[in-house]
């Protein structure tokens, strides 16, 4: 009965995260018209994780703009970006180890809009060349017993780089072999207008 129902919850899992992607593809290319608060949106999951980062031992550490970071995008799904991110550090982290969610102001284009980052930076076993190009396939697991044991479904990354491509922005994934892991989704700025509203 055990065995049936870690089954049945993984199934559960399965299915909700292929809903989660096939409607991001659905909406790939209609353009998110909202404005989200990068500050706003890894506050608010950084707090929602953490009894699940208590439990490993694992210290978030939250870096914030001291200004608005406001970008055009669906709340919801910039969440969800977040949330996979953060999630996949504190189960494949250290435990007893330390993730940085870092909000950023980077450097644009000359006489484009200025761009904005979120990352998630673990100091975990990090991830073997080979394999980041891979990363953001379906079902694509470094480890796959490890993930499956995690409750991870090979979906989570591909989730994330379906909603950062239908916010135009870029997903950057850097990690070395035994010095952690670096994903950083980026999105370009809310114009001023949008700051004045």
């Amino acid at each position: 009965l055990g065995l049936m129902a870690s089954q049945a919850m993984r199934m559960s899992r399965l299915i909700d995260d292929l809903l989660s992607l096939s409607r991001v593809e659905m909406r790939a290319h209609l353009v998110p018209r909202g404005v989200v608060d990068l500050n706003e949106v890894a506050a608010y999951v950084r707090q929602t994780l953490e009894p699940l980062s208590k439990e490993d031992r694992i210290e978030i550490t939250l870096h914030r703009l001291p200004s608005p970071a406001r970008i055009r995008g669906d709340r919801d799904e910039i969440v969800q970006v977040v949330q996979n991110l953060l999630q996949n550090a504190i189960k494949y982290g250290r435990p007893g180890g330390q993730v940085d969610v870092r909000v950023e102001r980077l450097p644009g284009q000359p006489g484009g809009a200025g761009r904005l980052s979120v990352a998630v930076i673990d100091d975990g076993p990090g991830i073997a060349p080979e394999h980041l190009p891979r990363l953001t396939e379906r079902f694509y697991r470094v480890n796959a017993a490890s993930s499956r044991e995690k409750g991870g479904t090979g979906l989570g990354l591909a989730i994330v780089k379906h909603i950062v491509l239908r916010h135009r922005g870029d997903l950057q994934i850097a990690s070395e072999i035994g010095k952690g892991s670096r994903f950083t989704a980026i999105f370009d700025e809310a114009g001023s207008e949008v700051a004045k509203a």
